[in-house]
């Protein structure tokens, strides 16, 4: 097993690298500016820290001492004109750096460049090609893996595809879509990483790595698409849509940053298809192969469907998967969430806010504008849905399972929370759940949080036509039930937030 130096631990890959290598049985430095990013990383505990600056040699030093491997995962995707000089700055500290420490492997995840002469690339390319040159050109064995897209909830090239074919039934859109290139699994990028450790000594070059499949950015967005089960997409590629054009289309349609969009578009014009798979000769595919586009597309949208909502509103991120989140992943990243949130202070105790709580729904109502429930209900019908008819099982208690109304309990943990999931006929998924939490004066807090994932467009043009009516049904909810929690409702003291 190796002692390893992981760099760029609060970044996309290096926040998945390191559970991966502990995992494996490595012990695990990592190297930031600083602590506090990765202070709740849920692998903290179980890794060195080692703070410094990456363009300063003695830092990366000190950081290095009795390292044996060297990730170097750091990529400036941001900087500005002084990009390419800035890049070529920090890969030489970290090759003498490496030299001098006696490191016996560094490896380096670039990115996978079309066979073209410096002056045609994009800067954003032209500075990865030269960080691998100027790592190689150590004297310290380098393997540098070069990647296309790699897909997994999180990646930037991912999200911008993910966003483009979500938001957008029709499209007009820049050439480039026709741009052949090699999407790979984030699943299989962290193998290959892991298993770089364990490079016979000597081994000192480029590989490339990429899926089982060629596609064109338009394929994809199709692909992804079918995988999402939204209606495929009208897209009409014209010539006339620049690159600098491009960035500004991207920004105005996602929420990636335009300084982040601007250099991926710039290299998309050029394919990115693996001219070699030498890689397997030393880590072969596993048994079941390289994961296809649409299973890592697949795996990414699980965590949206299953377990991004529970994390991003219940605060309970422990990634077991490559595709989880990381508390270190960009708020833009995992799609959009919509969220109404509603909290009131009572002096209820919590078990009786509880039994208040678990009486929603059915005969019993829902606490505030029984017009509007039964015109949604109604319209559920109407649309082929269960309505409200389906009531409940039992006026006062549940259980995960139950039916209540057009909503399904899906999770109960008495005195503290729950949570149903939406039924109705709808384009998205949506939640409604309730969180207890005793306060200090004996009293209780009621957190009531309705979360809505939109599918597609209609998923976003259906939030936003029902969001007046939230106002008129989640602010009387939340106070309806603490008055029936309380023999009398004095002090009551309410919040509310909404966001999307």
């Amino acid at each position: 097993m190796a002692h390893c130096l992981v760099t760029g631990a609060t970044g996309y890959v290096g926040g998945r690298l390191v559970p991966d290598l502990l995992e494996t049985g490595h012990t695990v430095r990592v190297f930031v500016r600083d602590p506090a990013r990765v202070q709740d990383a849920p692998w903290r505990d179980q890794v060195e820290v080692a703070v410094g600056d990456a363009s300063r040699t003695d830092d990366l030093r000190r950081a290095m001492d009795g390292i044996e491997v060297a990730y170097y995962l750091m990529h400036s995707i941001q900087q500005g004109r002084n990009l390419e000089q800035a890049e070529t700055q920090v890969a030489q500290a970290f090759a003498d750096a490496a030299r001098e420490s006696r490191i016996t492997r560094i490896v380096y995840l670039g990115g996978l460049a079309a066979n073209l002469e410096q002056a045609e690339m994009s800067p954003h390319m032209r500075s990865r090609v030269e960080v691998g040159r100027t790592l190689r050109a150590s004297g310290v064995d380098t393997v540098e893996l070069r990647a296309a897209m790699i897909i997994g909830s999180g990646s930037a090239s991912f999200e911008m595809l993910r966003y483009l074919t979500e938001r957008l039934p029709a499209m007009i859109t820049p050439r480039w879509v026709r741009t052949k290139t090699q999407p790979i699994a984030i699943r299989d990028v962290l193998r290959y990483l892991v298993g770089c450790v364990t490079l016979p000594a000597g081994v000192s070059r480029s590989f490339d790595i990429g899926g089982p499949e060629v596609l064109t950015y338009q394929e994809m967005m199709q692909r992804y698409a079918a995988v999402a089960g939204i209606p495929r997409r009208i897209i009409l590629p014209i010539n006339v849509l620049t690159p600098e054009l491009s960035s500004h289309w991207v920004n105005l349609v996602t929420p990636v940053p335009r300084a982040i969009a601007r250099p991926l578009v710039r290299s998309l014009r050029h394919p990115a298809v693996c001219s070699e798979s030498d890689i397997k000769t030393y880590i072969p595919d596993p048994p079941e192969g390289l994961l296809s586009f649409d299973e890592a597309v697949r795996l990414a949208l699980t965590r949206i469907r299953e377990a991004e909502v529970a994390t991003r509103w219940t605060d309970a991120s422990v990634p077991g998967r490559p595709s989880d989140p990381l508390p270190s992943d960009p708020q833009w990243t995992g799609g959009t969430l919509y969220e109404d949130v509603r909290v009131v202070d009572s002096t209820a105790d919590p078990a009786s806010m509880w039994q208040a709580v678990e009486c929603i729904g059915g005969e019993n109502g829902w606490y505030s504008s029984h017009v509007l429930w039964e015109a949604r209900g109604l319209i559920d019908r109407l649309v082929g849905g269960v309505g409200l008819r389906r009531g409940r099982r039992d006026p006062h208690h549940l259980v995960i399972g139950d039916a209540v109304d057009f909503w399904r309990v899906e999770e109960r943990v008495p005195p503290t929370l729950l949570r149903l999931r939406a039924e109705m006929r709808m384009p998205g998924r949506a939640w409604l759940e309730f969180r207890i939490e005793p306060r200090p004066d004996g009293g209780s807090r009621l957190h009531q949080r309705a979360v809505y994932w939109p599918r597609s467009f209609a998923g976003h043009a259906y939030w936003w036509s029902v969001a007046p009516f939230h106002a008129f049904v989640f602010p009387p909810m939340v106070r309806h039930i603490a008055e029936r929690a309380e023999a009398v409702a004095p002090g009551i003291v309410a919040s509310d937030t909404i966001s999307g």
